[in-house]
C-alpha cells in the first residue's frame, strides 16, 4: 500500500507538471519523460539479482529505496508557473483595489431563497469540483477516452507479467527468459521519444487520437501473433515488436487526454481516469493467470490480451472519428452564429 501511494504521488504530479511546462513541443516532452521508465526496467532485473546475492532482501530494499529518494531531488527542481506580472499600478489604483477587497463579497448566502445549510452544501460542491471536476463525465471526448482505456488495460500489462514464464514454459533457460524483458525495455526506451517526435509533427498532431488508436491496435496484433513464436528467436522478434508497440502507447497515453480536455481540466481528468482504470489494471493479470491455469497453455492469455486491445483500438478509432466530426460541426455552427451577430 505504501509503495502504491508513493508511486501515485510520484507519477501523477510529474505528468501534470509536463503539461503545465510545455505546449508547442508537449508530445516530445512526454515521450522523453516517459523514456526513463524502460531504462530502469532493462537494468532492474539484473541489478536486483546482484543486490540480493550480496546484501540479502533487506539490504536490497534499502538500496532501492535510497535510489528512489532521488526523485525528491528531481521534484525539488520544479517551479510553479505563475501568471505574468502586469505593469506597476499607481497609488490611486492600488488604493481602489484595496477598498474593493475590503468590501464584503456577495456570496450565495446573501441570495434570497437559500438557507445557510444549502449555501454551505453549494460551497462544498464548488470546492470539491476545484480538485476533482466531475463535470468531465459529461465531456464527450473524455468519456470516449475513458471507455477505450478501461478496455485496453484489461490486456495491457498481462503480457509483460507472463512473458518470461511463457519462455520458461517453452523450455528456455531462466536467464535467457529474463533477457527478453531487457530487449523489450531497450526498444521501448528508444520508441517513446521517437513516438513523441512523430506525434509533434504537423501531420500527426491535429489528429493525434488516430495515432493513439493505431498504437493500441498494433499492440493487440502483436499479442495475437505471439502464440506463433515457439522458439527463442521468435520470442525475441515478438519482444522487439511488443517494445515498439508498448512504447508508442505509453508516449501517447497522457498527451491524448490533454488534447481532449485541455490543460485547465487535465489535473482532474488524470485523477478520474486513474481511479477508474485501476480496477482493470488490477484485473488484467489475474484473468490472464486464470486462463493459463484453466487451459494449461499461455497462448489463450495472449489471445485474450490481443483481442481486448484490438477491440479497444477499433473503438477509439471509430469514436474519435465521430468526435472529430461533431467538433467540426460545432465549430462551424459557432462561426455561423458569430457571422449572424456581426450582420
Amino acid at each position: 500500500m505504501c509503495a502504491g501511494l508513493g508511486l501515485a504521488l510520484n507519477l501523477q504530479p510529474s505528468v501534470i507538471i509536463i503539461g503545465k511546462y510545455f505546449l508547442k513541443r508537449r508530445p516530445i516532452a512526454n515521450g522523453l519523460a516517459m523514456a526513463g521508465s524502460p531504462v530502469m526496467l532493462c537494468t532492474l532485473a539484473p541489478m536486483n539479482q546482484l543486490l540480493f546475492e550480496h546484501f540479502g532482501w533487506r539490504g536490497s530494499f534499502l538500496i532501492l529505496g535510497a535510489i528512489l529518494l532521488n526523485c525528491c531531488v528531481a521534484g525539488a527542481l520544479f517551479r510553479p508557473i505563475g501568471a505574468a506580472t502586469g505593469p506597476a499600478k499607481s497609488p490611486k489604483e492600488r488604493l481602489a483595489i484595496e477598498t474593493l477587497e475590503k468590501q464584503p463579497e456577495v456570496g450565495t448566502a446573501e441570495l434570497p431563497g437559500l438557507s445557510d445549510e444549502e449555501s454551505e452544501d453549494r460551497d462544498c460542491c464548488e470546492n470539491f469540483n476545484k480538485y476533482l471536476d466531475l463535470s468531465l463525465f459529461k465531456h464527450r471526448g473524455f468519456l470516449i477516452y475513458l471507455v477505450g482505456n478501461v478496455l485496453m488495460f484489461l490486456g495491457f500489462f498481462a503480457p509483460i507479467v507472463f512473458l518470461a514464464p511463457y519462455a520458461k514454459h517453452l523450455g528456455i533457460d531462466e536467464y535467457s527468459a529474463a533477457f527478453l524483458l531487457s530487449i523489450l525495455a531497450i526498444v521501448d526506451m528508444f520508441t517513446r521519444p521517437t513516438a513523441g517526435l512523430i506525434a509533434n509533427s504537423k501531420w500527426v498532431r491535429p489528429k493525434i487520437q488516430y495515432f493513439f488508436s493505431f498504437s493500441i491496435i498494433f499492440n493487440g496484433v502483436c499479442h495475437l501473433l505471439c502464440p506463433l513464436a515457439t522458439t527463442y528467436t521468435g520470442l525475441v522478434v515478438y519482444s522487439v515488436f511488443f517494445g515498439l508497440a508498448f512504447g508508442m502507447v505509453c508516449a501517447m497515453l497522457f498527451e491524448t487526454l490533454m488534447d481532449l480536455v485541455g490543460a485547465s481540466r487535465f489535473t482532474s481528468a488524470v485523477g478520474l481516469v486513474t481511479i477508474v482504470e485501476c480496477c482493470t489494471i488490477l484485473l488484467g493479470p489475474p484473468i490472464g493467470g486464470t486462463l493459463i491455469d484453466t487451459f494449461g497453455d499461455y497462448k489463450y492469455m495472449f489471445i485474450k490480451c490481443g483481442v481486448v486491445m484490438t477491440l479497444a483500438g477499433l473503438f477509439l478509432f471509430i469514436m474519435n472519428y465521430y468526435n472529430y466530426r461533431m467538433l467540426a460541426k460545432e465549430e462551424k455552427r459557432k462561426k455561423n452564429e458569430v457571422a449572424k451577430v456581426r450582420e
